[in-house]
């Protein structure tokens, strides 16, 4: 279900080529504080090559500080990030150009045309001449920007930013792409074009990691989603594994001014349960939005009333 994507034809990657192989990002101990307080805590964990993985957590679990430890914009406080089994830093170039990163604020040149902007990127990077142009061009074409190249960047809509700011991250053709929250904002159409364009570029063998609070994001595109809160990962699991844990399906229940659920992994269970109820109720597949719901109101340690979360692995 998880990588079931109704987007599927929306895209032909053919633009780039990733080797995969025992290739992996591994995080050891990994801790960062600010002011006192730990917000990234001992964390260890894996993502191997090809994957596509999601941090899910809720606000301030230590997300987007994790993605800037693994692209080196903050430096650990303990603890070490290796990239192909290389120390990741910033002096260690041909590491950190094996990553790209887009963030979820708009980081574009305003008067700059679409153009321009691939452009200076590729020069950044030391690209050829030649080399640059071909990318810029397969890129645009790959996300739907070719009728735009002469537009500045004011003048495009949120989603072409965004799609813009996924050509400028894969121009140098990045192993790893990062993203924190890269369809914050977007139309319901926009933001699945982007999903659209980031299934096939894992399909075609690129690791992705992102953050979301887009949960079906989540579900539909990953592989493994990591459960992470005050800077702890509680557990690895794919987004299917997530949903059995807690039950396959739920009942639920709208009664005195809000919204409850109970979990069952029998449907008959479920809807014999719901046949007793004396309010507003339905029956419904679970998600991982309830996954994440059960997670972040009682805490993975804590369990969840209908036995949801106890079952739950660790890392």
């Amino acid at each position: 279900m998880a990588r079931e994507f109704y987007f599927r034809g929306f895209f032909e990657a053919r633009f780039f080529s990733v080797i995969v192989g025992g290739t992996m990002i591994e995080l050891s101990g990994l801790t960062k504080c600010f002011g006192g307080k730990t917000a990234v805590d001992n964390v260890e964990l894996t993502i191997r090559d090809g994957d596509f993985f999601s941090l899910l957590g809720p606000n301030g679990a230590g997300k987007t500080t994790l993605i800037g430890l693994i692209s080196t914009l903050l430096l650990p406080d303990e603890g070490e990030v290796r990239i192909d089994g290389a120390r990741a830093s910033r002096e260690n170039r041909a590491t950190k150009q094996k990553l790209s990163v887009l963030s979820q604020e708009y980081s574009l040149r305003n008067d700059f045309s679409v153009a321009d902007i691939l452009e200076q990127h590729g020069r950044l990077y030391g690209m050829p001449r030649e080399k640059r142009r071909e990318k810029a061009d397969e890129l645009l074409a790959f996300c739907g920007l070719s009728d735009a190249r002469k537009k500045t960047a004011r003048q495009l809509s949120g989603g072409m930013k965004r799609k813009l700011m996924l050509c400028r991250a894969l121009m140098t053709e990045p192993k790893y792409l990062i993203l924190d929250e890269p369809t914050v904002g977007l139309d319901p159409m926009s933001r699945r074009q982007i999903w659209s364009l980031l299934y096939g570029l894992n399909e075609q063998g690129m690791t992705v990691l992102l953050t979301t609070h887009y949960i079906e994001e989540a579900q539909y595109l990953s592989r493994n989603v990591a459960l992470i809160d005050k800077g702890r990962i509680k557990t690895v699991q794919p987004p299917d594994a997530l949903i059995a844990s807690l039950g396959a399906y739920t009942v639920e229940r709208f009664e005195n001014g809000g919204i409850s659920a109970r979990h069952f992994t029998d449907r008959n269970e479920a809807a014999a349960y719901l046949s007793t109820l004396n309010c507003r109720a339905t029956l419904r597949e679970t998600n991982l939005e309830d996954v994440f719901i059960a997670f972040a109101g009682k805490g993975i340690t804590d369990g969840n009333a209908d036995g949801a979360l106890g079952k739950m692995g660790r890392v």
